[in-house]
């Protein structure tokens, strides 16, 4: 196996990030399987903000801890198969809509693949697909303990589970591949993928049947997937050219501006990372949160003031400002004229 040699991500854990939406999926089956998730999710510091951000991402390291502490909880060395049963299009972010929307079970996994760097980041490589074989890969994660199965286990599944969801059939493959040896649960593993499959192999995969990878899909929408895909192309372009911390910051400031001023913490919370760690990424990027809320507050108000007739109290209170004249203030600080003769300006050209 030929892993994709990944982009250089700034200021994030060299081993790799997840994002939340798996976090949540993992919670889930937890709760499931009779965990209290609410005090696992407190004792990991994941707050409901966190959990609910699409933005936020933890590292690999911490979400294998997470991982290990739901199984001993639970007592089901298994529970990631119990993540992958309970894994919905919606779980694996835009991709997985998408990917959804494609016409056949094949190009929508292969789509699922092609994407998968927007939910999740593995320094050794990320996975890959071999149309011709019908072959899915997942990077390795290398050396294996009990920290790590259950990883495996939950993105295999979840795979399979996918490819069930898209086709509406159950028997969807030919074989299963898992690099790590055999823990004693074969029989279960088969029963669940419904397929032979090898423990101790060369890589991990899963061989998708013929006439599942040909078959259209229940969701097939050409324009939804169109228009989802370019959506999709955006933000990966963005994460491939190196989305800085101060960049992720800025895409969530925008929403949050109404009515109050985001705080540090409110920020730091949805990155999924303590006020403390966003301050030194963003140190490492020569700026600070400050600067970055009044540079996006600048960029904001101008395209207010030219682009709409939006009153000037509205525009204060959609940026967060205590009023009229606290923008009238700050926009003579940026541009050297009020926001009423800038308006004329623009009018008049």
């Amino acid at each position: 196996m030929n892993p994709t040699t990944p982009q250089h991500f700034p200021d994030r854990n060299p081993l790799g990030d997840i994002s939340v939406l798996h976090i949540s999926v993992l919670l889930r089956a937890a709760e499931a399987e009779g965990v209290n998730s609410q005090e696992l999710a407190r004792h990991f510091q994941l707050n409901a903000q966190t959990l609910t951000s699409p933005e936020a991402r933890i590292s690999i390291p911490r979400f294998m801890r997470l991982g290990h502490a739901a199984i001993q909880a639970c007592g089901n060395p298994a529970l990631g198969l119990r993540m992958g049963a309970l894994t919905r299009p919606v779980d694996m972010g835009l991709p997985g809509l998408t990917a959804e929307c494609t016409n056949t079970a094949g190009k929508a996994i292969h789509t699922l693949i092609r994407y998968s760097l927007l939910t999740s980041r593995n320094s050794r490589g990320t996975p890959t697909a071999d149309p011709e074989k019908r072959l899915i890969q997942f990077y390795s994660i290398q050396p294996y303990n009990a920290f790590n199965y259950f990883v495996v286990d939950s993105v295999l599944s979840a795979w399979t589970q996918f490819l069930r969801t898209v086709s509406g059939q159950w028997d969807v493959l030919e074989k299963v591949c898992i690099e790590y040896p055999s823990t004693g649960l074969d029989e279960l593993y088969e029963s669940w993928f419904r397929c032979p499959v090898q423990f101790g192999a060369d890589s991990n995969g899963i061989t998708v049947r013929q006439d599942i990878w040909s078959q259209t899909t229940l969701q097939a929408h050409p324009a939804m997937h169109e228009k989802l895909l370019l959506m999709c192309e955006a933000e990966l372009r963005d994460i491939q050219r190196g989305w800085t911390t101060g960049d992720r910051v800025k895409s969530l400031l925008t929403p949050l501006f109404r009515g109050e001023t985001p705080s540090l913490e409110t920020i730091a919370s949805k990155l999924g990372v303590t006020p403390w760690t966003l301050q030194r990424q963003l140190a490492s990027e020569n700026t600070g949160f400050r600067e970055l809320m009044d540079e996006t507050r600048k960029h904001l108000a101008r395209d207010y003031i030219r682009e709409t007739e939006t009153s000037l109290s509205e525009i204060a209170w959609l940026l967060g400002f205590s009023n009229p004249a606290a923008l009238h203030k700050a926009y003579r600080r940026w541009f050297e004229i009020s926001p009423g003769e800038h308006r004329k300006q623009f009018r008049g050209d």
